[in-house]
């Protein structure tokens, strides 16, 4: 991969992730409270924003690719913290198949970091 694709990469996937996240500060009532019997709607809107923010640390990964490389590891992890649960959860029908499916674009992101990640190397 090349630092232009790697640009391309991160800032789609913060577009990606923005527009993921974002309408689900108006959504609150139908997606976390029926789930969850949210009482505690901070823990939502904690969870939303920051998801949210990490958008912008790929973003940011997108506008230097080869300086913020070491962060493409950590985009990694975090793209990781979502699709390992729900495919433990999916696995357990603990969570709908849907919702597995929609965490797959995480992966495939996840996978897509790495790849980046060991095609950048400083000095190359």
């Amino acid at each position: 991969m090349t630092e232009r694709q790697a640009r391309g990469l991160f800032r789609g996937a913060a577009i990606y992730g923005l527009a993921m996240l974002l309408p689900l500060y108006f959504l609150e009532p139908q997606v976390a409270a029926p789930a969850a019997a949210l009482d505690r709607p901070e823990y939502y809107y904690g969870f939303v924003g920051a998801a949210a923010a990490w958008q912008l640390v790929y973003w940011t990964i997108g506008d230097d690719p080869l300086r913020y490389r070491a962060f493409m590891l950590l985009g990694v992890v975090a793209k990781l913290s979502f699709w390992i649960p729900c495919a433990v959860l999916w696995t357990g029908a603990r969570t709908g198949a849907a919702t597995f499916a929609l965490s797959c674009g995480d992966l495939a992101l996840a996978v897509a970091f790495l790849i980046a990640w060991r095609s950048l190397r400083p000095g190359d």
